[in-house]
């Protein structure tokens, strides 16, 4: 017979986790990925609402020229198996976060599954604790919202 260790479960009380809330609205898109991946890294949850109105600076022709020619990027074997852009503002700020992870390590991966970016603010979200990035905000005329970006790639929204 073999002695098998067994491990005793302890009843620990389930803390409940309040999650960081990021406002992306005129925000630049850069700036506010820095930021949220740092505290990801910290071991924070992170949820960035209004993605669609997060904004990138510079001139709106180069910019949406540089995302249509991402696009274009495909494998030269089988271009319909990818890789495949995504479209939805939402997602390409997630993106934009998951390039300042570093997602190929366990860390990284364990920080990217804290985060959670929506479109726009959901019902179900009570913000007890926002994180405010007043001196990231980006009015102007050089400015381009990401909504706006999505939509001349394809985005139906």
């Amino acid at each position: 017979m073999s002695k098998r260790k067994t491990a005793s479960v302890t009843d620990e009380e389930s803390t409940v986790i309040e999650p960081l809330v990021v406002d992306a609205t005129d925000k630049v898109a850069g700036r506010i990925a820095s930021i949220v991946a740092k505290q990801l890294l910290q071991g924070e949850h992170v949820i960035v609402i209004n993605a669609v109105k997060a904004v990138l600076s510079g001139n709106r022709a180069s910019i949406i020229q540089e995302f249509k020619e991402h696009l274009d990027i495909r494998t030269r074997s089988a271009p319909w198996k990818g890789p495949l852009h995504w479209r939805e503002p939402h997602y390409m700020l997630r993106r934009m976060i998951r390039g300042m992870l570093p997602w190929k390590s366990a860390r990284g991966r364990q920080a990217l599954k804290r985060l959670r970016v929506y479109q726009w603010a959901p019902e179900e979200i009570t913000i007890k604790r926002r994180l405010d990035l007043p001196e990231f905000t980006r009015s102007g005329r050089r400015t381009v919202y990401l909504s706006e970006i999505a939509r001349e790639i394809g985005w139906k929204g």
